[in-house]
């Protein structure tokens, strides 16, 4: 028997027999990959996990994920899935996992870490089994009234959440009821990708805390006005008027739970009195404190929010990774460092983690194109003597710079923060440019992460300059507002409307660090580096600006253009340093103010003159490999892919098989790499939007000819000649139009529901047509399959 019958004829009754009824099982799926096609949305097969056991203690309470099994064909050993569904096991946050031919059995604990010998099914643990397991290992029963949380239900249901989701939430109410029975202190720490719905996890966790009756006042913090908003937003759509938004003239005493910035509660920075918070929030004041993008020292004056409420349960949120081990020893990775030193320390290791090629490959999240951009002065540098020469003036005051005033060599990380170079941002300007230019058009949404205010100025003028010579140049309409600084010192947080949802205005933002955290733009398209990066963590919060899938503008991939070679900082190990918490806290971070570096004591010195040349390098695409999140080059990336698909196609024939039947072919796509996108993603990153994913797929796999949709269409007329002589003319008519349909718009097209009321078709005679020469199903079908072989 093949996998599904080994499931359906042995498993299921196995697991029947021993209790697993179907009010405890659940069968999770992941998205799958997104295709947008003619503004058509359309999906990819779905992932999936086989059986995920649930302990349900009563009709009326949530079922709780304790066990995983992952069923293998009957003639397959049984513990063939042991290592995939241990990874499983893992995402879905449960301990038990099985892997099972139908016969026999394999359980791995990760409570003991013990993998078990093969036993037949009729030994498979029972549900009582693993609840006694499960609370022996966690230390609380079930029926305690500090498990009530993770037993309350999601108020409306679970059709909402997300598997990683539901791990998440079930993740900090086990710590939560571990501790309260060890009398530890109640704390949580959460790792997940931008993207991944931190917010939504927020908002369920105090739901359910409230509906399990255990919610007296909560405060929810960040650190942005644009957060504050969109959580606001979020709770209140549960907990309607008994939310509330601090200000800093009303403290909302009389809402239960409270959303707040840092800036409010006057505790943002080191110099911060904290009085607001004194004042008005007596010690243990909250119940229940969540800290979103905690991903700072917890050792800053915003601690005073956790120190003055010691017994609450407080949960922070991070879309920065845990881990950190880096080559470079800079001030920045000295204080990210530290900062995940002291996260770690105060709330203890993730209970969860869900990073960003795990939201790739699960189909949640945009893939990521790399494409770097060297430029030459970054090698070579720039010396006093080729300053001089280019008589540097103050960018002040526009007077001259005296060799005196110059007293070091310039490093490119001090381009535009001490010495600005009008040819290097122009050239930078025209090389982008040139680039969304060649993907089809300018106006893309678009993230520039400048070095200063200053040059944030400089690169919107630029950009909006060459757009307005190319708009004349090409006879195209000029669209208003097409670059725009937005920063915090300009209020840019007035633009982001107009950067989310306008499609006839602000597409590139020029930023220093307004746009690093949790600012939703889901219709971004590409992230720029123009700035020169050191801290890891701030570069991974940059990186989630575009991870968002948008499915009504199409957007499945994001670029990254990297002129600083900030990408280097991808793949780092991250590894927690528990070194010793410094009494001076400032004395090795690198100062801010006002989104610029502060180097007030340093002239900052304007030079042109300079001969600028930028050169493409290795593209390539985040990635999973091996469990870790690497970029690998696009040529890897073609290797694994096209090892995948001969795995699983073996010759050309075959592949052409599953592919003209469309249930075959989005089963086939499901199981490549990134979830079924890789040959989208593929098509995309080597320009080659005119081809079918046939061919993409055809020439990767087995070496076919590459051919465009047209190539295609044009050659398939020759080529069966002889049979289209077999049919009457009004046949081929419509045969050609449909061929001609595949021409523009690729196989899809060929099974549109509408595809025989299209203008061209209907003409040519339509679906009457084709029954003139027998079934329409079968000659459309026939059609395909003589297409893919022209």
């Amino acid at each position: 028997m093949n996998e599904a019958e080994t499931r359906a004829k042995l498993i299921d009754p196995s697991l029947h027999r021993r209790g697993w009824t179907e009010n405890h099982i659940r069968r999770e799926e992941t998205a799958g990959s997104i295709v947008i096609i003619d503004d058509r949305p359309r999906k990819l097969g779905k992932g999936r996990v086989d059986y995920i056991l649930r302990l349900r203690l009563s009709d009326t309470t949530q079922p709780l994920a304790v066990a995983i099994i992952e069923a293998k064909a009957e003639y397959a050993p049984p513990n063939q899935g042991l290592e995939q569904v241990k990874r499983y096991g893992k995402l879905s946050n449960v301990p038990f996992v099985y892997s099972s031919n139908g016969h026999l059995f394999v359980e791995y604990d990760a409570f003991t870490g013990k993998t078990s010998k093969p036993k037949p099914l009729s030994q498979f643990p029972t549900p009582q089994d693993l609840q006694a397991r499960y609370e022996q290992h966690k230390g609380f029963k079930l029926n305690a009234e500090i498990a009530k949380p993770l037993l309350t239900p999601y108020r409306g249901g679970e059709a909402s959440r997300r598997y990683y989701q539901d791990a998440a939430i079930r993740a900090v109410f086990e710590k939560i009821a571990s501790c309260h029975e060890s009398n530890e202190a109640l704390r949580a720490l959460l790792s997940l990708a931008t993207g991944a719905g931190k917010t939504y996890i927020a908002t369920q966790i105090l739901c359910r805390i409230a509906d399990a009756g255990q919610l007296r006042r909560a405060l929810f913090i960040c650190d942005r006005t644009e957060l504050r908003d969109q959580a606001s937003a979020a709770l209140k759509g549960i907990f309607g008027d008994d939310v509330a938004v601090v200000s800093g003239k009303n403290p909302q005493k009389n809402a239960r739970i409270l959303v707040a910035t840092y800036q409010t509660l006057d505790v943002d920075t080191d110099e911060g009195t904290g009085n607001f918070l004194v004042n008005h929030y007596p010690e243990n004041y909250f119940s229940h404190i969540i800290i979103d993008e905690c991903h700072r020292s917890a050792w800053g004056k915003w601690s005073l929010v956790l120190t003055r409420n010691p017994d609450a349960v407080q949960i922070g949120l991070t879309a920065t990774p845990r881990k950190l081990e880096t080559t470079e020893d800079t001030p920045e990775v000295r204080e990210d460092l530290q900062i995940t030193a002291d996260n770690v320390r105060y709330f203890g290791e993730p209970v969860y983690e869900y990073d960003i090629g795990q939201g790739i490959e699960d189909g949640y999240l945009a893939v990521c194109s790399i494409h770097p951009r060297n430029i030459n002065l970054d090698y070579t540098g720039i010396t006093i003597e080729e300053i001089l020469a280019r008589n540097p003036v103050d960018s002040i005051t526009g007077q001259p710079v005296t060799e005196e005033e110059i007293r070091e060599r310039y490093e490119c990380t001090s381009y535009e923060r001490r010495i600005e170079l009008p040819d290097r941002v122009l050239v930078m300007c025209q090389d982008l440019f040139s680039a969304l230019v060649q993907r089809g058009k300018p106006e893309q949404k678009t993230v520039i992460f400048c070095v200063s205010d200053k040059h944030a100025d400089e690169v919107a003028i630029t950009m909006n300059n060459i757009y307005v010579d190319w708009c004349g140049q090409n006879n195209r309409q000029l669209l208003s507002d097409y670059a725009f600084k937005c920063t915090a010192k300009n209020s840019g947080n007035d633009y982001l409307p107009d950067l989310k949802e306008s499609s006839r205005s602000h597409f590139i933002a020029t930023t220093v660090d307004l746009l690093t955290t949790g600012v939703d733009v889901p219709p971004l398209e590409n992230i720029v580096f123009f700035r020169y990066m050191r801290s890891p963590l701030t570069f991974y919060q940059m990186i989630g600006r575009g991870t968002r899938l948008h499915p009504p503008s199409g957007k499945l991939m994001f670029r990254v253009y990297d002129y600083t070679n900030a990408t280097r900082l991808f793949g780092e190990e991250f590894l927690t340093r528990l070194s010793p918490r410094k009494d001076d806290k400032t004395s090795d971070r690198v100062k801010e103010k006002g989104g610029s570096y502060n180097v007030e004591s340093q002239k900052i010195i304007t030079v042109e003159g300079f001969d600028v040349r930028i050169t493409a390098g290795q593209k390539s695409i985040l990635t999973m490999v091996n469990g870790e999140t690497i970029p690998v080059s696009v040529e890897e990336y073609r290797e694994r892919l096209g090892k995948r698909l001969i795995e699983e196609v073996s010759n050309i024939a075959l592949f052409r098989e599953i592919w003209i039947k469309p249930n075959s072919r989005n089963q086939l796509m499901s199981i490549l790499p990134d979830g079924g996108r890789s040959p989208l993603v593929l098509r995309a990153v080597s320009e080659l939007e005119d081809y079918d994913l046939f061919d993409i797929l055809g020439e990767l796999g087995y070496g076919i000819q590459l051919r465009t949709r047209k190539q295609r269409a044009e050659a398939f007329e020759y080529k069966q000649e002889k049979w289209l002589e077999m049919m009457p003319e009004a046949t081929v008519a419509t045969i050609k139009a449909i061929t001609a349909q595949f021409a523009q718009n690729g196989t899809e097209e060929l099974e549109n529901p509408k595809l025989f009321q299209l203008p061209m078709v209907k003409k040519a005679g339509g679906i009457g047509a084709l029954k003139e020469f027998g079934d329409p199903k079968e000659i459309l079908l026939e059609t395909k399959m003589r297409l893919f072989a022209a």
